[in-house]
């Protein structure tokens, strides 16, 4: 059997005062307390479930944090009937605030739970063009998008926001990318694979990773990374799906979540900038769901879940990495 020392590299440490910054699999001995101690971290994560909110859509947008989040609009299966309500999240529980104007599905959305967009998405019977803004307490219809969509990706804030992809017809998915900066939208380069109901992730207009979706004939797997200026394929997800949501992370640390290939899914993957990790499973499968956060500290909620596809309105955390210190015993 290999020593710890041989394992490692290096011997137990003893130590007066514990590491402030201890690596995985790390042991040393404080001799204050005369304990031997270790430290685990857990780079899956895991995901908990959390308060209903109070009421349950699908296709619905959602951004803010883990502690300050916002869902808003969306609709209700198997009525199919679009709801208004914008609700807020402080971390544990939901509070129903003021109604969008346009109440639509399957739109774009971005920033903070007191400066948000909604941008694009469904009416009752057609795809929309329309925009709105929330200030913290009401919404105003602003500058519509050049295109009428749904099912298109969306990140970033309320002042600095990129749209892409979506789909204007049935089986009419588009590569058109849109970037808004407060007060217009502007068409710039195209991705490279048409797509809709993808996932998306970025802090700004300047930067995004989309991944997954549905191409008009096929789920995908694809990725693709904006630099500002153009799209680049990345490497795929581990599986492809479409009807995805990604947590508001950065272009090069988000996670992606549930979707359906084409049952409902639990899967999540983690994206470090190159690759995509397999990490812990949602508690319940479900597509269309609202998402904000980081790849370390999200929320989920809503969404599609089965049997039946119904609507939900439950809520699950993602955290991670779970860090550890350990104490050991003798016995």
């Amino acid at each position: 059997m290999a020593t710890y020392k041989e394992e490692h590299g290096n011997a137990i440490l003893k130590v007066t005062t514990d590491p402030t910054n201890p690596v995985n699999g790390q042991v040393w001995y404080n001799s204050t307390s005369q304990t031997l101690k270790g430290f685990t971290a857990n780079p899956a994560g895991s995901w908990s479930t959390a308060n209903n909110s109070n009421t349950a859509r699908s296709g619905l947008m959602g951004t803010g944090t883990q502690t300050a989040g916002l869902i808003y609009s969306g609709y209700n299966i198997p009525s199919a009937v679009n709801v208004a309500n914008t609700e807020q999240y402080n971390g544990t529980s939901w509070t129903e605030v003021a109604d969008v104007n346009n109440a639509r599905r399957l739109g774009g959305r971005g920033g903070t739970t007191t400066a948000a967009i909604c941008s694009a998405g469904q009416n009752p019977g057609s795809r929309s063009d329309f925009v709105e803004l929330w200030n913290g307490s009401a919404w105003t219809e602003t500058t519509d998008t050049n295109t009428a969509k749904r099912r298109l990706g969306s990140n970033g804030t309320s002042t600095s926001n990129l749209i892409m992809g979506g789909e204007t017809a049935p089986g009419a998915e588009i590569t058109e990318t849109e970037v808004w900066n407060g007060t217009s939208w502007t068409e710039v380069a195209d991705l490279n694979n048409a797509r809709s109901s993808l996932a998306a992730s970025g802090a700004d207009s300047t930067a995004s990773i989309i991944a997954g979706g549905y191409t008009g004939t096929a789920k995908s797997a694809a990725s693709e990374q904006w630099n500002g200026s153009a799209w680049t394929e990345v490497a795929d997800l581990n599986t492809a799906r479409w009807e995805v949501v990604g947590a508001n992370g950065t272009y090069t640390s988000t996670i992606v979540s549930g979707g359906t290939i084409p049952a409902k899914q639990t899967v999540t993957e983690s994206w470090n900038g190159s690759t995509w990790t397999e990490v812990a499973d949602l508690n319940t499968a479900r597509s269309d769901h609202a998402s904000g956060g980081s790849s370390t500290a999200a929320f989920i909620n809503g969404g599609e879940q089965p049997p039946g596809d119904s609507s939900t309105a439950k809520t699950e955390e993602f955290n991670s990495p779970l860090e550890t210190t350990v104490t050991f015993t003798t016995s």
